[in-house]
């Protein structure tokens, strides 16, 4: 069973609405109960919690008649509510919450290296918030007292977001995100930071101007206190001018389209750009080589690269929500049939790494159709009846078209020990795939 207390509370099993909870008071216990999993409430706290310095005679049995109602309605689907000693406890491993979510996302993203990896943490963590805690069944008060390390954590998460948003170029997004959390936290100095440098660099000097004013007013009359030295360098800076303040030049080797990352293009050949999925080759994997971490940025580079299209994209993607199990399997497939293409395409005479491509090269050719595209010119493309392997038959057409074609044997492997990308090079005279494609902190010297 799933509850959603990052925002209206709401509690789901197999996806359908559950109502729990006759009275507001009883789902904000559960509430309380469910942020504290695994870990014993007592009696007098919920009490506290529930009725603030003011509970009535029969708090305590009001408590008590909550849990026996509240364990009635879960039962059934497998969710315990245990009394230890004087307080009750939600049994862990018997529901998950999408706070308990949030914290492990925002968890991995702090302990990646890699700041395409760390972005799609961030953006799964924070997409989880759908309102203020418990928006529907507690108040300021009671939100203030249970929720401080949760939003705590969230701000944090927005502010590491848009440091590596900047870090990449990419401002107008800092600007669509961050601009309504400032608005929640107008004196979160290290938000209007960010928020100032984005809109900056968007071109809007004025507006960031504008946030600092409104900041110092803010701090001077709530806090009694002026802007600290960073806010107040930062203003002094957009005052000059400062070039050093202007955009910063986005990374050469990752790409932003739809909702994923990708990497750049630099293979010259769609079936290249799919060995290039993975970088770092050249020995154990480095944080961030797997570029294809779901099924949904498998999609996404198909499309990408032309070889489905949007609509198809987007019912794959939604097949493959319905369905993730089969999902992770096409993707599992996917990451085989590309181990054994660089293969194949690095040493012609693997055979077993060809036969490897051939049959799913076969598969797809047998699965296929014959279709005229808006250029006027016929092409074959995997039948819609792939289903959820639509994008690795995409990828395995034209894989056969590589392997049929003598540029094959001008394929070269990028030879820095931290990339090992494939790029065709029909002059003979490339050594290294591009400058920079290799990643952040890979040896961009020699990329």
């Amino acid at each position: 069973m799933e509850f959603q207390l990052l925002g209206p509370f709401a509690a789901r099993h197999d996806g359908q609405p559950v109502a729990l909870g006759n009275r507001r008071q009883e789902r904000c216990l559960l509430a309380v109960l469910l942020l504290h999993a695994g870990r014993v409430v007592t009696t007098e706290r919920l009490i506290a919690l529930l009725w603030d310095a003011a509970p009535p005679a029969s708090a305590r049995a009001t408590v008590h008649t909550y849990v026996g109602r509240l364990r009635a309605a879960l039962a059934p689907y497998g969710v315990t509510v245990g009394t230890r000693h004087d307080g009750y406890v939600v049994e862990p491993g018997s529901c998950s919450t999408d706070a308990q979510d949030f914290t492990v996302l925002v968890g991995k993203a702090a302990g990646a290296t890699d700041p395409v990896e760390r972005l799609r943490h961030y953006d799964e963590a924070l997409a989880l918030w759908k309102g203020p805690l418990l928006a529907d069944v507690a108040d300021d008060r009671l939100r203030d007292g249970l929720g401080v390390r949760l939003t705590e954590l969230r701000l944090s998460a927005e502010e590491q977001r848009a440091r590596d948003h900047l870090g990449m170029g990419l401002h107008d997004r800092v600007v669509v995100d961050l601009l309504p959390v400032i608005a929640e936290h107008p004196t979160r100095e290290s938000l209007v930071t960010a928020g100032m440098t984005a809109l900056y660099r968007a071109g809007r000097q004025a507006e960031a101007l504008q946030l600092y004013d409104r900041t110092r007013r803010l701090l001077a009359a709530e806090l009694g206190v002026d802007p600290n030295p960073g806010l107040r360098t930062l203003h002094e800076r957009m005052l000059r001018g400062d070039p050093r303040l202007d955009r910063p030049p986005g990374p050469v080797y990752a790409v932003r389209v739809d909702d994923r990352w990708l990497p750049w293009s630099t293979g010259g050949h769609p079936a290249l750009e799919f060995c290039n999925t993975y970088a770092g080759w050249g020995g154990d994997p480095l944080p961030g080589s797997e570029w294809l971490l779901d099924y949904a940025t498998l999609a996404v580079w198909a499309g990408h690269l032309g070889l489905i299209d949007a609509r198809q994209v987007a019912v794959v993607r939604e097949q493959a929500d319905r369905r993730p199990e089969e999902a992770a399997a096409a993707l599992d497939e996917a990451r085989r049939f590309r181990d054994a293409l660089r293969a194949c395409l690095r040493d012609a005479r693997d055979g077993g790494a060809f036969r490897a491509v051939a049959e799913e090269v076969q598969r797809a050719t047998r699965s296929s159709v014959f279709v005229r595209g808006e250029d006027g010119l016929g092409r074959r493309q995997p039948s819609p009846s792939s289903g959820l392997r639509l994008p690795l038959r995409a990828v395995a057409l034209t894989a056969g078209d590589l392997l049929a074609d003598p540029r094959r044997f001008t394929v070269r492997t990028c030879p820095s020990p931290d990339c090992g990308w494939l790029f065709l090079d029909a002059d003979g005279r490339r050594r290294w795939c591009s400058l920079g494609t290799c990643g952040a902190g890979r040896n961009t010297e020699a990329c």
